[in-house]
C-alpha cells in the first residue's frame, strides 16, 4: 500500500503551512523595498548595493527554482519543503544580524537559495494534500491569503520602521522566525514521506549554469559593463546546450518550439519586468524623494493586492469560458495605463488621489492577467509537461524581477543624474533638487515599464494561437 502523504482529518493543518511558507516569502518580497532607504541608511550602501540585496534573493530563486521541485521529488515532499522553510529562516536570521551591505547581500542570496525549494514546495503540498474534486478551493483559499499578507506586510513593516528607531527594518527578517518554526512544526507533525527515490537525478549542473549566466547578465545592467552580459549569454548558450543534451533537464527547451508555450512566456517576462520594477522604486521615491512617512508609504500596494485577491478568481472562470487571450492582452494594456498614471501621480505628489487609485488600476491589471496567464501556460504543452510548464512560468516570472531592477535602474539613475541630481536615486538627501530629480527618474521608468506592458499585449494578441484560445473556451 502507498504512504498516505496526510490524513484527511490533518489536511487544514498542511494548508495553513503552505499559507505560512508563502506568507514569508511574499512579504519579504513585498516589504523590501519599504525598508530599503532606512537599510541603506544603516549598511551604507548605495544603489548599486540596494539593487543586488534584492537581485541576490532573485537571482538563487530564479536559477534553481525548477531544481528545487525535483529536489522534492528526490528526497520526498514534506522534508524538503520543511528543510526549505528552515533554510529560509536561518537565512533571514543572518540577514537580520547584517552589519555590512556585503553581509546583507550573502545572506539574501541564501534566503533566495532556500526559497528555490520552498516556493515551489508551498503549492506542491497543497496539490499533495487535497484530492483533484477539492484541490481548488484549497488552492483559492491559498492565493486569498498570499495576496493580504502581500498588502499586509508592508503595513508590519511600515509601522517598524515609524515607531522602531533607525535599526527597525532588522525585525522584518526577525518575524519569520516564529512563523517559519510553526510552518516546520506543522509540516513534519501531520505529514508522511514515502521512501526516497534514490536513482531521480537532480540537474545541479543546470542550475548552476542559469544562476551564473542570469548573474552575469545583472551585473552588466547595474555596473553598466557590457562585456559581462556577453559572457552571461554565453554561459546560458551552454545552459542551453547542457539541457538538450542531458537526461534529466532542469529545463524542457524543446517546449519553446510551441508557439503558445513561448508566447505566454516572453509576455510573463515583458510584463514582470515592469511590474518588479514598479514594486521595488515606488516606495524609494515615496519615502526619499517625497519624504513621505514609511508606514504611510507601506499603504502603497493594498489596493493592488485586494484587487488581485477579490478579481483573480472571476478571471479564472472567465478564462475558462472566452479562451486566455483577451484577458490577458485587457489586463496587459490596463497595467500600462496605470504605471502611466503613476509617473502623473508622483509628480503631482498626489497619494491619496493619485497613487492608491493608480497601484489598484494595476492590481485590477493584475488580475486580468495572472489566472488566465496560468490557465495558457498549461494548456499550452501536453498533458505530460504541465508540472513542467508551470515550474517554466514561474522562472520566467522571477527572472523578469532580476532584470527589471537591474536594468530600469540604469534607466531612473540616467535621469536623476540629468535633472541635476547630486546623490543616488532612492538615497536619503537634503541636497538641492534631490526630490525633483528623483520624481523625474521615477517618471522616466514608469514609461519604460507602460511600453514593454503594451509589449507583452501585442506578443499575447499577435503571438498566440487563436486555436488555443478557442479550445480553452469550448472546454
Amino acid at each position: 500500500m502507498p504512504v498516505s502523504f496526510v490524513a484527511p482529518h490533518n489536511r487544514r493543518w498542511v494548508l495553513l503551512a503552505a499559507i505560512l511558507a508563502s506568507a514569508l516569502g511574499f512579504i519579504d518580497g513585498s516589504v523590501i523595498a519599504i525598508a530599503l532607504p532606512a537599510l541603506r541608511e544603516s549598511l551604507g550602501a548605495g544603489l548599486s548595493e540596494a539593487q543586488w540585496i534584492y537581485n541576490s534573493y532573485m537571482l538563487m530563486l530564479s536559477g534553481f527554482l525548477l531544481a528545487g521541485g525535483a529536489l522534492g521529488d528526490k528526497l520526498g515532499l514534506g522534508r524538503s519543503f520543511a528543510a526549505g522553510i528552515a533554510g529560509f529562516v536561518l537565512a533571514s536570521l543572518f540577514c537580520a544580524l547584517a552589519q555590512t551591505s556585503e553581509q546583507m547581500i550573502a545572506a539574501r542570496a541564501a534566503q533566495g537559495l532556500a526559497a528555490a525549494v520552498m516556493v515551489p514546495g508551498s503549492l506542491a503540498v497543497i496539490s499533495r494534500a487535497y484530492p483533484r474534486g477539492e484541490r481548488g478551493a484549497a488552492i483559492g483559499l491559498w492565493a486569498a491569503s498570499s495576496s493580504l499578507t502581500t498588502a499586509l506586510g508592508p503595513a508590519l513593516g511600515g509601522a517598524f520602521l515609524s515607531f522602531g528607531g533607525p535599526e527597525a527594518w532588522r525585525m522584518i527578517f526577525a518575524i519569520n522566525l516564529p512563523l517559519g518554526a510553526l510552518a516546520v512544526w506543522l509540516i513534519l507533525a501531520h505529514t508522511r514521506d514515502p521512501a526516497p527515490e534514490p536513482n531521480r537525478r537532480i540537474d545541479v549542473l543546470g542550475g548552476v549554469l542559469a544562476s551564473l549566466g542570469f548573474f552575469l547578465i545583472a551585473f552588466a545592467f547595474t555596473q553598466a559593463t557590457p562585456l559581462y552580459g556577453l559572457a552571461g549569454a554565453v554561459v546560458l548558450a551552454g545552459f542551453v546546450a547542457h539541457e538538450l543534451r542531458t537526461p534529466a533537464p532542469m529545463v524542457e527547451i524543446r517546449l519553446f518550439a510551441l508557439r503558445d508555450f513561448a508566447a505566454v512566456n516572453l509576455a510573463t517576462l515583458c510584463l514582470w519586468i515592469g511590474f518588479q520594477a514598479v514594486l521595488f522604486y515606488l516606495p524609494m521615491t515615496l519615502i526619499a524623494g517625497w519624504g513621505q512617512d514609511a508606514l504611510l508609504s507601506a499603504l502603497t500596494f493594498a489596493p493592488m493586492s485586494l484587487c488581485i485577491a477579490l478579481f483573480s478568481p472571476r478571471m479564472g472562470r472567465l478564462a475558462d469560458r472566452f479562451g486566455p487571450r483577451p484577458l490577458i492582452t485587457a489586463g496587459a494594456v490596463t497595467i500600462a495605463a496605470g504605471f502611466l498614471a503613476l509617473g502623473v501621480a508622483v509628480a503631482a505628489e498626489a497619494f491619496w488621489l493619485g497613487v492608491l487609485p493608480a497601484t489598484g488600476f494595476v492590481g485590477f491589471g493584475l488580475a486580468l492577467v495572472v489566472a488566465p496567464l496560468t490557465t495558457a501556460v498549461v494548456n499550452a504543452v501536453p498533458d505530460a509537461h504541465a508540472g513542467t510548464a508551470s515550474g517554466v512560468n514561474n522562472a520566467a516570472a522571477r527572472v523578469a524581477g532580476l532584470m527589471g531592477v537591474a536594468s530600469l535602474g540604469l534607466v531612473a539613475q540616467a535621469r536623476y543624474l540629468a535633472e541635476g541630481g547630486r546623490e543616488s536615486f532612492g538615497a536619503f538627501s537634503d541636497s538641492l533638487g534631490h526630490a525633483q530629480a528623483m520624481i523625474a527618474g521615477f517618471q522616466s521608468l514608469v514609461l519604460v515599464c507602460a511600453a514593454v506592458a503594451l509589449l507583452a499585449g501585442a506578443i499575447i494578441w499577435l503571438g498566440m494561437s487563436r486555436a488555443q484560445a478557442s479550445s480553452s473556451a469550448s472546454q
